[in-house]
């Protein structure tokens, strides 16, 4: 029987230091780029079935610029610490806060894909104080996700785009689904949401390679789906309904979005109802061609539109 990963696999070397840091109780790993150490912290947040890899493209660019750039390892993925619990919202934004103040920061521009694009929103209005800016890849503010897990009951589209939601709930199948055949679900997903020109190239084997052995680390598909449970049963308790309250208002600090028209995760109308939460100066850009995971798919346009919101 093939033997699990071990998660300090996900420690590639690289032009970057790999570090522990202790936040919110528990341990993340990081991968803080060769580069300034005193200039504006940007943290970089990754998304569903990825870990901090997936920004080794825009690190050292980043870096270049004079940013101090740091990417995680979210809660319960690669070489991070992987709980039984802490998958909801308000924990997983103080994460990402607590490792502001614990990389000695009072402030960070947070940028994230996917759920860490919904994390990022999500610590700005929770902990305006702490965050500069925010930019959010193939992501949604969670108020405007509700109805679109309500279209799914009559919408064929968003039944295809985000059914997923409503398959991850049951326990136990969806955990041994993605990590059969090596993970070949995780590849799946890959080519399932991304844009078709990226799908032939040796940087899609490459990610979907990478990406497939970081889903084998053992706990990490069990934490990856938890973040989908939280969401989904929230809905309909206590906690989901304060938590709505309290992300009523737009973003205190200017948005940044950059969403594949695509996209076969997220719809982009639901990045444009998302727009609705953005606050003042936030801008959305829609990139033709281009599907779910920008960072990967166009990591040179992606820096660059980054960059030129980071300079603002």
């Amino acid at each position: 029987m093939k033997a699990a990963p071990d998660p300090s696999s996900v420690r590639t070397p690289g032009p970057w230091t790999h570090r522990t840091v202790s936040a919110n109780g528990i341990s993340l790993h990081v991968a803080q780029a060769d580069g300034p150490t005193d200039g504006p912290l940007v943290i970089l947040l990754h998304g569903f079935a990825e870990c901090w890899w997936v920004w080794h493209r825009q690190m050292p660019a980043l870096a270049a610029a004079g940013y101090r750039v740091v990417s995680a390892d979210l809660r319960g993925y690669g070489d991070s610490d992987k709980p039984p619990r802490g998958y909801d919202a308000w924990t997983l934004a103080g994460d990402i806060t607590g490792l502001v103040r614990a990389l000695g920061a009072s402030r960070a521009h947070l940028i994230g894909h996917g759920w860490g694009g919904a994390l990022a929103w999500t610590a700005a209005v929770l902990h305006p104080r702490v965050v500069h800016s925010v930019g959010v890849l193939g992501g949604w503010h969670p108020l405007a996700l509700r109805p679109e897990l309500r279209r799914c009951l009559y919408d064929r589209e968003q039944r295809r785009a985000m059914g997923h939601f409503y398959r991850f709930q049951v326990p136990i199948k969806p955990e041994r689904d993605l990590v059969a055949d090596d993970a070949a679900a995780v590849e799946q997903y890959l080519r399932r949401w991304s844009g078709p020109a990226w799908q032939d190239t040796p940087e899609f084997t490459e990610a979907a390679r990478y990406l497939r052995a970081a889903m084998q680390i053992p706990g990490v598909a069990h934490c990856a789906l938890e973040f989908y449970r939280w969401a989904f049963r929230s809905l309909f308790r206590g906690d989901g309904r304060r938590f709505a309250n309290a992300m009523r208002d737009p973003s205190p600090v200017p948005v940044l979005q950059l969403h594949g028209r695509v996209d076969g995760c997220v719809l982009p109308r639901t990045a444009q109802a998302s727009t609705a939460w953005a606050g003042r100066g936030s801008t959305l850009r829609e990139l033709p061609g281009v599907g779910h995971y920008p960072h990967l798919e166009a990591p040179e346009l992606t820096t660059d539109l980054l960059l030129e919101w980071l300079n603002r």
